[in-house]
């Protein structure tokens, strides 16, 4: 950021944007201190800051050194601070502990610097004992995000180890409960609550990817926060690397949530001039946790590359055909595909090289003359002749050994140098960091996508990162291997800007921010379950708007979990989301087929809703029942699911409450076709709700959203949908 973009900084900064505010202290030449982040404060003077400082500070009793301890974005040891520190490393074993001094400030004024949009303040400190110095950018977005950055510079002739950079947001006494998230394969970001204590509370991430298991998002909250309720911050690493996430509490009154990337030790050895920038930190303050989430999605709409058409019904071929791929049976599936209404059919594993199972071929990125003698052309010819659009799976990152690439570059490998590590899914990592590995992968997707009317990736990534170094060193090498998937992402987006990417990854094992400032969805999980979805769509959706979250309508059984489900229940899950469908259709019955051709157009009527609309979850008594939807911006209308996921101890169940609306409307709410059928035993013997008819009832919001209205009793696994419109 050039110099002449910078205002001059006051010692008390006042941010204020959408509902939050953040008050940075930038008095006595330290970095920049948190004195408040969290709800709008209002308009305060100069003398209110200083009268908010001095009520801030706290009495130095027992403290590590004879003075306050002020704890700054970047904690440092210098200033009395003894957890967690902001930057760790070291010089041949000394500098290892930082005392940066502000050397100039300022408030950038370009496009987001208006009374409403506050502008990103940047500052520049050094540690001349240590030589080395240090930028810092914070900012509060227009969606009332901060967000924040660090970047260390060597300004010394010898090399400076970067161990750790971590930066931090402080939360008050009040946050006294975590909630963050676990996982794994078929069930991604499963939540977990524990009490916010004395103590650390890290969550590490070591698989070189964002990782099932990863804590996605920390959450430090009031007792008993809710999607609806209590005070909510919460924090995110916009990184698809290894990384480390903490919350941290101490006997002096501080609580801080902060994170950084897990650097592997040596990944990062500055040179002269050489520099690290660490990845975003994303902070968010709300008012239950869809208020959090509203702010990540309004912050990803706002992009000038966010995905602006309509989101295109998806057909993928995997659970239809695996690898049994075949040109008539593949027409067949499309021609089925597009008669229900599809507009994108995507070609999955199995079209390259000898990949005629996950054993062989990773990395031979050319057409199979065994499988399509005359090329993909017959087949793109007749998807698109259909009117959809044509996709294709790839897996750039990977390699297997039994290729035709390992075969000639067997030091291609990412390895420790002196064995390759064990494979995983038959594979190994190909090292992108390596120029020539780089350009041989750039190459043959840029000549794909030339050569095909190719207009959508779905771009794979099957197996973690163990032991993952830059051969023949041995040195560690994730660190370089994320920047370089970055740098091929953007390359290729910039040789063929108008197609479109899908982060998939084992299913769900690469979801953050860093990876979708590059793509344009991920695939949510490879469980398409139905049942399993409403929890993983639910947490998934936390961060992420529902346009960028694959959900697809399953077969009847289920691939992963062998559980069987009506169509109803699938493709009302999917329906929240980027819908799709993963089945393989020419098996479907004409009954079936013509049901889910009533579940595409549905769709397609209110993805124009559901993809710029706000995310909304209740907070039910009944733990058998959820209630999910999404409000227009405008308070206009809304959809909402009601969803019964095991039976409900009351018989009949109670009565649900419809969030979001706006309390001074008035809303006609009736049953939306084609899930307007109840599935219960009370339908089935004729007892019917008498609301639920297609008149339905007409209350205010204020209404709706505190008394409620009755729900039909449904079998389990079963939803209906509750469309509201204001009158």
């Amino acid at each position: 950021m050039s110099a002449e973009t910078l205002a001059s900084t006051p010692e008390l900064l006042h941010l204020r944007a959408a509902g939050a505010a953040l008050v940075l202290d930038l008095s006595g030449g330290t970095l920049p201190r948190v004195l408040h982040w969290g709800a709008d404060l209002g308009e305060l003077s100069d003398a209110h800051l200083r009268a908010l400082r001095q009520a801030s500070l706290r009495q130095p009793i027992g403290f590590s050194i004879d003075q306050p301890v002020e704890v700054s974005v970047l904690p440092e040891q210098s200033a009395g601070w003894l957890g967690t520190p902001g930057l760790v490393g070291n010089r041949g074993g000394a500098d290892f502990s930082s005392a940066f001094r502000v050397t100039g400030s300022g408030l950038a004024t370009g496009e987001r610097g208006t009374s409403d949009r506050p502008g990103t303040l940047v500052v520049h400190a050094r540690d001349t004992a240590a030589a080395l110095g240090l930028t810092l950018t914070i900012e509060l977005t227009p969606e009332g995000l901060v967000r924040q950055r660090a970047t260390v510079t060597n300004l010394a002739d010898t090399a400076f180890a970067v161990d750790a950079v971590n930066l931090t947001l402080p939360v008050p006494p009040a946050a006294v409960e975590l909630l963050d998230f676990t996982g794994h394969h078929l069930r991604e970001r499963s939540p977990q609550r524990s009490a916010f204590t004395q103590g650390l509370r890290v969550r590490e991430n070591r698989t070189g990817r964002t990782g099932f298991d990863a804590a996605y998002l920390l959450a430090a909250g009031t007792q008993g926060f809710g999607n609806r309720g209590g005070d909510v911050w919460a924090v995110h690493t916009a990184w698809s690397g290894n990384h480390r996430t903490f919350a941290e509490r101490t006997f002096h009154s501080v609580a801080l949530l902060g994170s950084g990337e897990l650097l592997l030790s040596g990944e990062v050895l500055l040179g002269p001039d050489e520099s690290y920038s660490t990845p975003w930190l994303y902070g968010a303050y709300g008012r239950g946790l869809d208020e959090v989430s509203a702010r990540f999605h309004r912050h990803l709409r706002a992009r000038p590359y966010h995905p602006s058409s309509p989101r295109p019904v998806v057909v993928n071929t995997w659970e239809a055909v695996y690898f049994d791929q075949d040109l008539d049976r593949l027409e067949r599936l499309a021609d089925t595909a597009a008669a229900v209404g599809a507009e994108r059919f995507v070609l999955d594993d199995g079209w390259f090289g000898a990949r005629r199972d996950d054993r062989r071929a990773l990395g031979d990125w050319y057409v199979s003359d065994e499988v399509w003698p005359k090329g993909l052309g017959p087949l793109t010819d007749h998807v698109t002749a259909l009117g959809m659009q044509f996709g294709l799976w790839v897996e750039p990152e990977m390699i297997n050994e039994d290729s035709d690439l390992a075969r000639a570059h067997p030091d291609w490998i990412m390895a420790t140098g002196g064995r390759l590590p064990g494979a995983a899914r038959n594979q190994q990592v190909l090292d992108l960091a390596r120029p020539e590995a780089y350009a041989y992968i750039l190459r043959r997707l840029d000549d794909l996508l030339t050569t095909y009317p190719i207009s959508y990736l779905k771009w794979d990534h099957n197996r973690d990162l163990v032991e993952a170094g830059h051969q023949p060193s041995g040195r560690a090498g994730v660190h370089d291997q994320t920047l370089a998937v970055y740098r091929l992402l953007d390359e290729l987006r910039s040789l063929h800007p108008g197609v479109e990417i899908e982060s998939c990854s084992s299913g769900g094992g690469r979801v953050d921010l860093g990876i979708l400032e590059r793509t344009d969805r991920v695939w949510v999980s490879d469980c398409i379950d139905a049942l399993e979805r409403q929890q993983i769509q639910r947490w998934t959706n936390v961060l992420v708007p529902l346009e960028l979250m694959g959900t697809h309508v399953g077969s009847p059984v289920s691939h992963t979990t062998g559980r069987s489900h009506p169509l109803d229940f699938r493709a009302g899950t999917a329906l929240f989301g980027h819908f799709g469908i993963e089945w393989d259709l020419t098996s479907a019955t004409p009954e079936e087929l013509a049901r889910l051709t009533q579940w595409v157009a549905l769709y397609k009527e209110l993805r124009p809703l559901l993809h710029s609309g706000t995310s909304v979850h209740g907070d039910h008594a009944d733990p058998a029942y959820q209630v999910h939807g999404v409000v227009a911006e405008d308070g206009s209308e809304a959809i909402y699911a009601l969803v019964a996921c095991g039976t409900s101890e009351l018989y009949p169940t109670g009565l649900v409450r419809l969030p979001g609306l706006d309390p001074d409307a008035v809303y006609r709410v009736r049953p939306q076709a084609p899930g307007d059928v109840p599935d219960g035993n009370a339908h089935h013997w004729g007892m019917h709700l008498p609301w639920w008819t297609e008149e339905g009832v007409t209350l205010p919001g204020s209404v709706l959203a505190e008394a409620g209205l009755q729900a039909p009793t449904l079998y389990p696994e079963r939803l209906v949908l509750v469309r509201a419109t204001r009158v």
